[in-house]
């Protein structure tokens, strides 16, 4: 029997709990006690140190460590570039970089894949000058591509184990609460979602926000909690929004791709699963995300709503929302301006992580819960495997995403694409890299005609019940080489450049070097 500083007997243990600790007055700070009362009021106000250099080694970032970025900012980021420049300054080497995607703006990233700052890349995509050079061989390792919801899930799992992630967010208070927007008036680097972040927030060893908005506490309520965060630096900027709208998120005026939409809106609409109370998404692309505009007016005239929208959300998402036709949206990343200033004003706009997302756990994922999916695609070939990360000549233009999250979860997965590309047919034999198994896809939707997957017999009598005319996916595929011809192949060299994981980890292609 021992005697706490209070003079309570206290025993050494008792049964079922094992051993006591008597009270001792010592503050646990960390792993180790201090010899100091609990009651202190010099404790640190808050976490905000001098530097970017300062934050990094207090983190401990060494040599051959993992450090994770998210890309809600897109092409408009500037934390990739900021960190690396600074670890370089500091003469830390072999890093792997386990960002939620990379772009054209991190082309600076050559020069620390050169210089040996970087040694291996995990990502779900990867496009200009970076992009290009991997696809030719710049790196000794190859690039592991994981969807959204099978890098949430490898963080998860520990399977992908982050030293420090560094993080940029639009406002934090001084003790680590952050958000995709400010409440405090400052929205000039606001990116909305912060769904990416938040995972790796949550399972990094170290994280080190970096945020130009330093906000009253508490910045709530939050999508970061001061509990997750280490370190803060203040910086005069962390990005460009107007980045955020770029690319595969732009607004369609093409009439090609206008009548693709309002094709798959029809395949939806006669699917059996477009009812009061459905749920869906649309992916990046043109066509894709102009589906959205033909689904009101076949709202109105049946007189049904849906319950929520998913995914990557846009302003025709948001208008659907406040004029009543989507109940909810969950999103886990803003694709334009508007669902940034909706994440504000609006309450059933609910920011989720990208595990909540689409992680392919037993805990389950929204995706699970969608309806319909519509997704875009570089190439699909006669089995309905989808290409969305190389291009037709092989270089890595493009992004994994959440495409083969969204075609497994939904019952209804609807790739839209037009039947050529240029000079390129759309549909082959064997597209260039697997990055959606053709067992999850249900639908191709293109200008001049629709083929539904064999196996989805009960789609195809529901179709042909409402008058949609179908073809073959071979019928369809022989109409593209009438037009353009049978593309030539593209030269690869030996060496694996990329390796294309499922959304549980497993390899499903590889991509190789291309020739030059």
């Amino acid at each position: 029997m021992n005697k706490n500083i209070l003079g309570v007997e206290v025993p050494e243990s008792i049964n079922g709990l094992g051993s006591l600790r008597p009270f001792d007055g010592k503050r646990f700070s960390g792993t180790e006690h201090e010899q100091a009362k609990i009651k202190n009021p010099e404790l640190p106000e808050s976490k905000i140190v001098k530097d970017l250099i300062t934050a990094i080694q207090l983190s401990g970032l060494k040599d051959g460590m993992t450090i994770s970025f998210h890309h809600h900012f897109r092409n408009g980021d500037y934390i990739v570039n900021l960190v690396l420049e600074a670890a370089a300054a500091l003469g830390i080497k072999n890093l792997t970089v386990a960002a939620s995607s990379l772009t054209d703006i991190h082309t600076p990233m050559v020069d620390h894949i050169k210089n040996g700052v970087v040694y291996r890349i995990e990502t779900s995509g990867l496009r200009g000058e970076l992009a290009n050079q991997i696809s030719h061989g710049l790196m000794e390792v190859p690039i592991v591509f994981r969807s959204h919801g099978g890098r949430a899930y490898s963080i998860a799992s520990g399977e992908l184990k982050i030293d420090v992630a560094f993080l940029g967010v639009p406002s934090t208070d001084l003790y680590g609460n952050a958000n995709g927007f400010s409440r405090d008036g400052d929205n000039s680097s606001a990116c909305g979602a912060l769904g990416y972040a938040m995972v790796d927030a949550k399972y990094a060893e170290k994280v080190i926000l970096l945020s130009n908005n330093i906000v009253p506490f508490p910045n709530t309520p939050c999508m970061i909690p001061q509990t997750e965060v280490d370190y803060i630096v203040e910086l005069e900027a962390i990005g460009d929004p107007k980045g955020i709208m770029s690319g595969a998120t732009r607004y369609s005026t093409n009439p090609k791709e206008l009548m693709i939409a309002k094709a798959a809106a029809e395949v939806m609409e006669a699917s059996g699963y477009f009812k009061d109370g459905f749920s869906f998404q649309t992916g990046t692309g043109g066509s894709s995300l102009a589906v959205t505009r033909f689904l009101k007016e076949k709202m109105i005239a049946k007189g049904i709503k849906a319950s929520f929208a998913l995914g990557g959300i846009t302003s025709q998402i948001v208008k659907l929302h406040e004029e009543g036709f989507v109940k909810k949206i969950l999103d886990v990343q803003c694709f334009d301006l508007d669902a940034v200033e909706s994440t504000l004003r609006n309450e059933f706009h609910h920011v989720v992580d990208a595990h909540f997302y689409a992680g392919p756990g037993i805990e389950g994922a929204a995706v699970d819960q969608l309806d319909m999916v519509v997704l875009s695609a570089l190439e699909i070939d006669v089995n309905f495997n989808v290409n969305v990360l190389t291009g037709s000549d092989g270089v890595i233009r493009g992004a994994v995403g959440g495409h083969p999250d969204t075609s497994a979860g939904a019952k209804l997965a609807i790739i839209v694409a037009p039947l050529v590309r240029g000079r390129i047919p759309t549909i082959l034999d064997r597209v260039n890299t697997i990055c959606t198994p053709g067992m999850t896809v249900d639908v191709l939707v293109t200008e001049q005609g629709i083929a539904v997957n064999p196996a989805r017999q009960d789609l195809i009598e529901r179709l042909a019940a409402a008058g949609i005319k179908m073809e073959t996916i071979e019928g369809l595929k022989a109409k593209a080489e009438k037009i353009v011809g049978h593309p030539n192949p593209i030269e690869y060299g030996e060496k694996v450049v990329g390796v294309v994981t499922y959304r549980d980890g497993t390899v499903i292609d590889l991509i190789h070097e291309v020739s030059r």
